[in-house]
Formats: structure tokens, sequence, C-alpha cells
């Protein structure tokens, strides 16, 4: 089974956030990056899964600078057997999966797996993009994933219940929490990454589609106000004529 996984670079959750130039750049000053979580958790995990089930090779594929290739050496320490980086600072979605698109035309993927969505920008957009650019059935936020003969067989959560799906041929999925189980590289793979090949190819001419204005930091949290456990009365009041919910 030939098996593509997109993954990207995303902030560290514990990372100061602050912006630049009036608000319209990231400050990336101080900021330690790793492998987006749905990506590495779900998605790599995933292929890697069915490579050592069925057989057959998994290859990462990145869209941005080569200061990208920590975080694609540690999905080739995770298992990846090699690795694809589009040498192109990263540009909106569409630009980010016309180059998959486009690299995986030709290929030959019998699977393309992807996270649901990056934690710092959380668009979900890429996967579908993909699909569409190639052609392909797209299968979103799977949680299951299992191969019955020619047959993928697909569970993802839906309001009141679980659906369930059915797909063959090449096809496209994103990944949601449950579809697999998180690995932590161990030495012989951190060894191994270091030799497992990394191929730099040139971006495809695409104009893009949008940009990014400003950004703004949430609001800070209000004060919090406690009330005695002895005067739950004093809990309805402000609940009816402050917070005006009840």
């Amino acid at each position: 089974m030939k098996i593509l996984v997109c993954i990207s670079k995303a902030p560290d959750t514990t990372s100061r956030i602050a912006f630049t130039d009036n608000n319209t750049k990231f400050d990336e000053n101080g900021v330690q990056y790793i492998v987006n979580p749905y990506d590495e958790w779900y998605a790599l995990v995933k292929g890697i899964e069915l490579k050592e089930t069925l057989g057959g090779n998994v290859t990462t594929i990145t869209v941005g600078g080569s200061d990208n290739e920590p975080i694609i050496r540690k999905a080739l320490a995770i298992g990846a057997d090699d690795a694809v980086r589009v040498d192109l600072e990263t540009g909106d979605s569409f630009v980010v999966a016309s180059q998959i698109a486009a690299y995986a035309k030709d290929q030959g993927f019998d699977l393309i797996l992807c996270g649901k969505e990056t934690i710092n920008y959380n668009s979900s957009l890429v996967g579908g993009m993909v699909a569409e650019m190639l052609n392909m059935p797209y299968l979103s936020l799977a949680t299951s994933l299992t191969m019955e003969g020619s047959t993928a067989v697909i569970e993802r959560e839906v309001q009141g219940g679980v659906e369930v799906l059915e797909v063959t041929g090449p096809f496209v999925l994103s990944a949601a929490k449950g579809l697999a189980e998180q690995r932590i590289p161990n030495m012989r793979g951190i060894m191994a990454a270091r030799t497992k090949p990394l191929n730099v190819i040139a971006a495809i001419s695409v104009d893009q589609t949008a940009e990014i204005v400003s950004y703004t930091l949430p609001a800070p949290k209000g004060a919090c106000k406690y009330v005695d456990a002895d005067h739950p009365e004093e809990l309805i009041r402000l609940l009816h004529e402050d917070a005006k919910v009840i």
C-alpha cells in the first residue's frame, strides 16, 4: 500500500503567542515548533500501522522552508520511510493543497492522510482541497479506519452517534482523535531517520487566494465572583440579574 501523509509544523502549545508589524505577522521569536499533533499522532501513526499490517511505503510531504526539516526528521524517526519537502514559504490553504496535489498527481498513492486541522489555524481546508484537485473521494474527521480487502471502512462521530462509511480506490482522509495512538520515537528510529531520504522539490506557481489582514489575541478573562455555599439565593440573583442566563 502506497501512503502519503501530509504534515506541517505548529507552535508548541506552551509557546508565548505574540504578533509583530502592527499585528499582521506571527512573532516567531522564542517559539518552539512541533509536528502538528493531528498530523503526527493520528494521520502519520495510522499510515505506519497500515504499512505494518498490509505492507507498502509511507511518504510524508510538507510545504515549507528548510526550518521544517527537524519536524520532518521526527516523522521519519516515528516510522515514515521517506519524505518530500516542497520548498515554499507556506501560503494560504489553497496554495498548500495545490503543491501537495501537484506532487501526488502521478505518484499512484492508494491513500492520502492528513490531520483534521492544524492547531494554530484550525481551518480544516487542505484535505478537502487536495481531494477535489485529485478527483478523489474525501472522508473527513475519521476516528477509525480498517481495510476489508480492497475496501476501506471508516467511522466518524456525528451528532447522536457514529457514522460508518465504505470506500474503494484511492481516497483522501482527514484524521481525528481516536484514529491511532501516539508513538514516541525510539533511539533506533532516531538514528535511522538521519539517513532516510528527504527529497526537496521546487514549488509550482500558484496564486494565493487569501491573505492574513491582522491577528487579535483573545479578550482577557473577566474577574470571577465567588458565592458562599450557604447563600445559594445570591448565586441565583447574580445569574438572573448580572449574567442574565436565567
